[in-house]
């Protein structure tokens, strides 16, 4: 039985973060000039900082990935986060998004927030079903969230 598991960040994998990221923003939305400076750049946008990107492994293939990264001293955003299209179903985003729940409980910060487009039903359900709550979303700060979601932590 083939399984689902996480790993963190190799260089290597840099083009699946872009590659499965892009697919989706331009499947539902547009890019945006923060998407393709994260997506080009995640060393510096995401793990310079502190954050982390994540990737879910199936069958030796990387299918999945997510990342955190610091919003502030006691924050950190979950962004980022895509599961390649032929793989979708198999519960590998819902460990994705758990796995980053752990990693921001490890960095000891005491919230996740999240940004997110209400169209995204199943990562909705996937938030809400691991704990994140509505909270308000302030203005500007993607053009395509419409709601943002937390978790204490």
């Amino acid at each position: 039985m083939n399984t689902i598991h996480i790993e963190k960040y190799r260089p290597e994998w840099k083009t699946y973060f872009e590659q499965f990221n892009r697919a989706w923003i331009e499947k539902y939305f547009v890019m945006e000039d923060i998407d393709k400076h994260v997506l080009s750049n995640p060393e510096e946008a995401i793990l310079k900082d502190g954050g982390e990107i994540l990737f879910a492994i199936y069958d030796g293939k990387v299918i999945g990935t997510v990342a955190i990264k610091k919003a502030d001293e006691e924050t950190m955003e979950l962004t980022k986060m895509a599961v390649d299209e032929n793989y979708r179903g198999i519960g590998a985003g819902k460990m994705l998004c758990k796995s980053a729940i752990d990693k921001a409980k490890d960095l000891n910060v005491k919230r996740l927030v999240l940004y997110t487009q209400s169209a995204l039903k199943p990562a909705l359900g996937i938030y809400k079903e691991l704990g994140f709550t509505e909270v308000p979303v302030e203005q500007g700060k993607y053009k395509r969230a419409n709601t943002k979601m937390e978790i204490e932590l």
